[in-house]
Order: C-alpha cells, then sequence, then structure tokens
C-alpha cells in the first residue's frame, strides 16, 4: 500500500512594495548623506574638483590671455565663468566613477536587500556631489578674485550662476551614471567619458571668442550646451544677454535628465 504524502501549499511570495516618489527622494536625501560623509572622511575626493579647474584656469589666463583677448586681466573677465561651467562638466564624471566602484565592489548588494527604492542609490550619489561641486566653485572664486576677477553685477545674480551651474552639473551626473552602470571597467570609464565630455567642453566658447572659429564648427559651439551655459553665468556675474542663453541651458538640462536618467536606471537594473 502506497502512502499518499499531502503537500502543504507554498505561501504566496508577497508582492514587492510599491514605494512613492517622495519615500524614494527621502531614500536618495539620505544615501546622499553616506556620499558627504565619505567626503569627511576622504576629503582628498575634492582634489579633480579644485586642483584641475585652477590649473586649467591659470595656463589658459597666463599662457594665452595675452595673444586671445589682448590682455590677461580682460581675458580672466571673460573666461572664468566659462570655467566654472567647464569644471563642472568634468566633475560630474566622479559620480559615475563612484558609483562604479561601489557596484564592482558589492555594496549595491546589501543595497538590494534593504527597503529602499531602486532608485535611491543613484539619486543619493547625484544629491551628495552638491558638496563637491560647492566646494569646488568656492575655491576657483577665490583664487580667481586673487588673480584680479571681479563680479560686475550683484550679489543676487552671482548666486542665480552658482545655482545654475550646479542644476547643470546635477543634470549631467545622469550621462556619467548611465556610463558607470553601463561599463564594467573602472579603467575604461574614465576614457570613454573623457571622448564624451572633450567635445563639448573645448569645442566651446569657454576659452575662445566663436567668430573666430571656422564656419561649421560655430554651428556646434552656438547649439553647445556648456558654451550656453558659460554665456548664462557671464551674463549673470559680468553682465550681457541671460535670457537666451539661460533659456537655452535649461531645455538641454530637461533634454538630459530626460533622455539620461531613464538609461540610468535600465543600465542599473541590467548590472544590479
Amino acid at each position: 500500500m502506497t502512502a499518499t504524502v499531502e503537500r502543504t501549499p507554498a505561501a504566496p511570495t508577497a508582492a514587492p512594495e510599491r514605494i512613492g516618489l517622495l519615500r524614494a527622494l527621502r531614500h536618495g536625501l539620505t544615501l546622499a548623506g553616506r556620499s558627504v560623509l565619505k567626503i569627511r572622511k576622504s576629503p582628498e575626493v575634492l582634489a579633480d574638483v579644485t586642483i584641475q579647474p585652477i590649473l586649467f584656469l591659470v595656463m589658459f589666463v597666463y599662457l594665452f590671455g595675452g595673444a586671445i583677448q589682448g590682455d590677461t586681466s580682460t581675458y580672466l573677465q571673460v573666461t572664468l565663468p566659462g570655467v566654472m561651467a567647464m569644471n563642472m562638466v568634468f566633475g560630474s564624471l566622479g559620480t559615475g566613477m563612484a558609483l562604479n566602484t561601489d557596484i564592482n565592489k558589492g555594496v549595491f548588494d546589501r543595497f538590494r536587500s534593504l527597503p529602499v527604492a531602486r532608485s535611491a542609490p543613484l539619486i543619493g550619489a547625484v544629491l551628495g556631489d552638491i558638496v563637491r561641486y560647492l566646494v569646488s566653485l568656492a575655491v576657483l572664486l577665490v583664487v580667481a578674485s586673487l588673480m584680479g576677477f571681479r563680479i560686475r553685477t550683484d550679489l543676487l545674480s552671482t548666486l542665480l550662476a552658482i545655482v545654475v551651474v550646479i542644476a547643470f552639473a546635477l543634470a549631467m551626473c545622469w550621462i556619467t551614471v548611465f556610463l558607470g552602470m553601463l561599463i564594467k571597467s573602472q579603467q575604461a570609464l574614465p576614457g570613454v567619458a573623457m571622448a564624451l565630455m572633450f567635445p563639448i567642453t573645448m569645442g566651446s566658447n569657454v576659452f575662445v571668442p566663436t567668430e573666430t572659429m571656422p564656419g561649421w564648427l560655430q554651428t556646434w559651439v552656438g547649439i553647445n550646451p556648456v558654451t550656453q551655459l558659460a554665456d548664462t553665468a557671464r551674463g549673470l556675474m559680468i553682465g550681457g544677454p541671460v535670457l537666451a542663453p539661460l533659456t537655452a541651458t535649461l531645455i538641454w538640462m530637461v533634454a538630459i535628465v530626460a533622455v539620461f536618467f531613464p538609461l540610468a536606471m535600465w543600465a542599473y537594473r541590467r548590472r544590479a
């Protein structure tokens, strides 16, 4: 006689908890604090956003300022806002590299076991970099003032320029986050990112007036987001048109986030 074994039906698997937008943002802010804590413990991570822009500023002002603008003082006034813009683009690379390091070390495996929004580690890394950008701009402005740079507008306009520049950097972070999630090799990531960043930073009016370039290059420079950001910062800090370049900058920021935030989340889910 064959014994009949009754099987207890398996308990239904609970559906994953849906996390709302506000709660996801709160999780992101919590993890942003983790990024800030890492800066406090390892301040050397600020080297890329403090030393590099100073080197660019000093080198271009004193080596090429006289030849390009006629004198270094005038060139400094025009170039400093552009260097601020360029520095934010290069500084965004640190976000992608930090996330790439975390995911290769298995940090994201721990995040997956916690009841946090899937997007929180990425949002936290991006928001945590605001501190890096503030320190970077503060150091750059202090050095530029020692070199002779003077703000010709007012404090409110200058603060608005800083806010716009940092907001653009946060938008650019989603490009490097996408690359950091997509590219597995830590050694390959800087090279790929630089191949993308150099055309938009050096192919702009940060260091050279647009009208001195060939016609085909002027077309690219005219629509380049770094050019628009540099012109916005110039208008707000030393005077000049603001509305047109600011509008173009905002459009670029919205477009970048609209394209690369979903791509970054897709690459994150695929990788993690």
